[in-house]
């Protein structure tokens, strides 16, 4: 896995014990979970900002709506993702709406107070939160970048190797991805549409550099698909 792929996932790092507690039963009484039905949501634009929130199972979708009305998806985040941290950053009121994907979406969150003591408190923690942070507001400048100077193909290409980097595990000289997008996802997630994914995703298997089915996405080789 990458160094980004650490800062997210609660197999790599302390995260998903501080907000999503499970050993320390006073803990989870102090910020217990909460179960969403799809389409439940969690927060909405212009909400106060004044939790962060981690995914414990199923799917949470970050995004907006442009002035025609058009919802602009930003993220789509399974378990062991962290979302609402730019409150840490200044955020007085959300930017963006997150909302439910899945029936039976577990979702654990701490009060930013809460969490900001913690920090004081924990050097280490206080550095992985402020990576994820960072790491966010990177990304969130390359999907611009992407979407001004990319055509669709390519917003495509990259996303795979994206994702691959991001949350792709090594099968010999192959990268396997766990795939939980369909289509219409990965258009959302790159302002294109399901059929120009499907035609791109179609002609990537037929040149032997990507195959997949619902449950998985595997790259061929990494450089080749570049």
């Amino acid at each position: 896995m990458s160094e980004s792929s650490n800062i997210w996932y609660f197999e790599d790092t302390d995260l998903f014990e501080v907000l999503c507690p499970k050993k320390t039963p006073y803990l989870e009484d102090w910020h217990p979970p909460g179960t969403y039905s799809k389409d439940d949501y969690i927060y909405f634009k212009d909400q106060s900002s004044e939790n962060v929130y981690m995914v414990s199972s199923g799917r949470v979708k970050i995004g907006t709506y442009a002035d025609d009305g058009k919802e602009i998806v930003k993220a789509i985040l399974t378990r062991g993702e962290v979302f609402g941290e730019l409150a840490l950053a200044g955020e007085e009121k959300r930017e963006d709406f997150a909302q439910a994907m899945d029936n039976g979406t577990h979702v654990c969150a701490m009060t930013i107070d809460d969490l900001q003591n913690l920090m004081k408190e924990n050097k280490e923690l206080s550095l992985k939160i402020l990576k994820i942070v960072g790491f966010r507001l990177r990304k969130m400048e390359r999907k611009i970048e992407s979407l001004v100077f990319k055509d669709a193909r390519t917003r495509i290409v990259d996303f795979l190797r994206e994702m691959a980097e991001e949350k792709g595990q090594k099968v010999g000289f192959e990268m396997m991805i766990k795939n939980h997008l369909t289509h219409k996802d990965i258009a959302s997630l790159t302002g294109t549409s399901r059929q120009t994914v499907t035609t791109v995703m179609n002609e990537l298997r037929e040149n032997n550099l990507i195959n997949f089915d619902r449950r998985r996405i595997l790259i061929r080789d990494m450089e080749k698909l570049a």
